[in-house]
């Protein structure tokens, strides 16, 4: 007992947690930091991959925080929230911080908008599905049509457009909160679809990716994305 006590101490110090192992996320060196991933990078597989999993949450999203940090530098924007700076981008605003700005905000919402629990949609978020599209499976198409239609990298979105949902999808790191997107409105759930998030598992085979990434969505948050979205 005494020997597994000091093995879970261990770990904790070294920076994983005793259930999942996952790596802390790097000591802040900015405004803008990395929270830790609410799993280990293993669990979504087979659905996504490990590598493709630390490769994106340590190296990609690192990246965006990083660079966003040096672009702040010095400036008002370093004093906001990662929700508050997303809000006032427009087309004005400086490519260096739109871009890692929208990369830090969409990869943290990425995340926590998966699981490796199993669940489906239901309550007041089943019914508004139901109502909007018809049924879960003809939103899963739109959906999925909105994903593998984007041209080159991007995102698709569910989202809350005046007190409705909708599907939309944005270029490049953009997201439905910013002036700049054409449909605006408040996400409840994203999918990345640059290479990246699925180029080692399912190669060019992008509506593929779409498809199986629903055994993965955090139902969940997603309802409570969506009650607050609401509100």
């Amino acid at each position: 007992m005494k020997q597994t006590l000091l093995l879970a101490a261990a770990l904790v110090l070294a920076g994983f947690s005793s259930f999942s192992q996952t790596p802390a996320a790097p000591a802040p060196t900015g405004p803008f930091i990395q929270a830790p991933l609410p799993y280990d990078f293993g669990a979504l597989e087979p659905t996504i991959d490990k590598q493709t999993m630390e490769i994106h949450y340590t190296k990609h999203h690192k990246a965006y925080i990083d660079n966003l940090n040096k672009a702040v530098a010095g400036k008002p924007e370093e004093k906001l929230t990662i929700y508050q700076l997303i809000k006032k981008i427009d087309s004005q605003t400086a490519p260096l911080v739109r871009n890692n700005a929208g990369g830090h905000w969409n990869h943290t919402f990425f995340w926590n908008v998966m699981s490796p629990k199993k669940g489906a949609p239901s309550g007041e978020l089943l019914t508004a599905i139901n109502t909007t599209f018809g049924s879960v499976d003809k939103m899963k198409d739109e959906f999925g049509k909105a994903a593998a239609g984007r041209f080159g990298s991007g995102w698709a979105w569910l989202i809350v457009k005046d007190k409705k949902l909708a599907i939309s999808s944005t270029p490049n790191q953009d997201n439905p909160l910013m002036a700049v997107a054409e449909a605006q409105g408040t996400p409840v759930l994203g999918l990345d679809v640059w290479e990246h998030a699925y180029y080692l598992k399912y190669q060019n085979k992008r509506p593929d990716y779409v498809k199986a990434w629903w055994d993965v969505v955090n139902w969940e948050a997603v309802a409570k994305n969506y009650a607050e979205a609401m509100k």
